[in-house]
């Protein structure tokens, strides 16, 4: 540690000591952290993270995968994990450039809790939990409770998210991520989903399905989802996705990419192209 307010600790409990002794801003990748501020240096007691090896690595366990803290995009693709997991590679070689994705992490990209964040949709899907750790315990929460607005989440002082646990019911399935911009790369989504489908039998026996950029927060398609259980897996599914299944779970925003109307066509669009995609490797 330095006197000058930058702290890069070796050990999760010095980190944790740190976070306990006063505000701190919390940095890994730091490709959202500096654009975000209009100085040339970042202000006040700032915690480097990248030298917790523990928080670098990418778990597998019985009782699921455990994306540490510090692990970055980069990590995640090269990451031996099931077919579940192809939509969340699939967005990670669209978050930035090959240099961003080197330093970005995926836990930075939860906590900035941007409407538009690519990662979210795909965590949504896999009913990610977010792990939470202070100097006196943890906790553990959903996802989809722990982003609460725009730049906004759950975590209280002297906390730092330690990981994202993804819990072995969800990694079953194949899975597609579909993003809608601008220009294909290095662009901020106008709409984008994620899509899992489980298929037993023939028929759809789990179905996951959320949208990013379309609300405040991204959100599962809960009534799609239900619809979908125990239709056939065949080209056809993708028809049971109308719009009034859809549409409803969305609150679309105008802005200078795309005004709500147009996002939320696009959204269901893209939900019907991503079943369509899937269900050839479904069956």
């Amino acid at each position: 540690m330095q006197a000058n307010g930058y702290h890069r600790p070796e050990t999760l409990d010095e980190a944790l000591r740190v976070l306990a002794g006063g505000s701190a801003t919390i940095a890994a990748g730091c490709t959202d952290l500096f654009a975000a501020t209009q100085r040339r240096d970042l202000v006040g007691s700032v915690v480097d993270i990248t030298g917790v090896p523990e928080l670098r690595r990418i778990e597998v366990r019985d009782a699921g995968i455990r994306i540490g803290a510090a692990a970055t995009w980069s990590d995640l693709v090269r990451a031996d994990l099931p077919p579940a997991f192809d939509m969340l590679r699939q967005a990670a070689v669209e978050v930035g450039s090959v240099q961003i994705q080197n330093a970005a992490t995926v836990v930075g990209n939860v906590c900035n809790a941007s409407p538009a964040a690519d990662g979210v949709p795909c965590l949504l899907a896999l009913d990610t939990e977010v792990e939470i750790t202070s100097a006196t315990g943890g906790r553990r929460m959903p996802l989809g409770q722990f982003v609460t607005g725009v730049r906004q989440t759950d975590l209280q002082p002297g906390e730092m998210v330690t990981a994202l646990w993804v819990p072995a019911s969800a990694m079953s399935g194949a899975s597609r991520f579909l993003k809608l911009g601008a220009r294909r790369y290095l662009v901020i989504s106008i709409a984008m989903v994620a899509a899992r489908l489980t298929v037993e039998d023939g028929r759809i026996a789990q179905a996951a399905i959320a949208v990013g950029a379309c609300s405040v927060v991204a959100v599962r398609l809960a009534q799609l989802e239900s619809a979908l259980v125990g239709l056939p897996a065949d080209a056809a599914l993708w028809r049971a996705a109308q719009d009034d299944l859809v549409l409803p779970a969305l609150s679309p925003i105008d802005d200078i990419r795309a005004d709500g109307p147009y996002r939320a066509h696009a959204a269901a669009e893209l939900v019907r192209r991503a079943l369509r995609d899937l269900t050839g490797e479904a069956r």
